[in-house]
């Protein structure tokens, strides 16, 4: 596995109710972009879900993700690796990129077709990250 660099990453001690609380707001983003019609909440929220699996499964590797140029890269790089699923950094960049269009570049639409195959996507990153 790639190492953990300090730029982007701290050595950190989390308690097991932080990890837990970690993997609650993961669930709690899921349900949410499950109950939504909206393919932009879908979206948004699968994607802060991705995000959050990311940062909980990085916690129980002992380290904290650092608010740096490129931590999402990094996180989802990361998360690919640790459930051994490249299917996680192909769909999860390209997530990212559309979030960062979505973001930064004056928005984008996201069809619902999209959407649902992104949730599809998060629900098994999900399950295989926390069953």
């Amino acid at each position: 596995m790639s190492p953990f660099d300090r730029e982007h990453f701290q050595k950190f001690t989390f308690a097991p109710t932080q990890l837990g609380q970690f993997q609650q707001a993961a669930a709690r983003d899921l349900h949410i972009a499950q109950d939504s019609s909206v393919p932009e909440v879908v979206f948004k929220f699968a994607y802060d879900t991705l995000i959050k699996c990311g940062i909980t499964l990085i916690a129980r590797e002992g380290y904290r993700v650092r608010s740096a140029p490129g931590h999402h890269a990094k996180l989802i790089d990361h998360l690919a690796e640790l459930l051994n699923n490249q299917d996680i950094a192909v769909f999860g960049h390209k997530m990212r990129t559309m979030r960062n269009l979505d973001f930064y570049d004056g928005g984008i639409l996201i069809s619902e077709k999209d959407a649902q195959e992104y949730l599809k996507f998060v629900q098994r990153v999900f399950k295989q990250a926390f069953s």
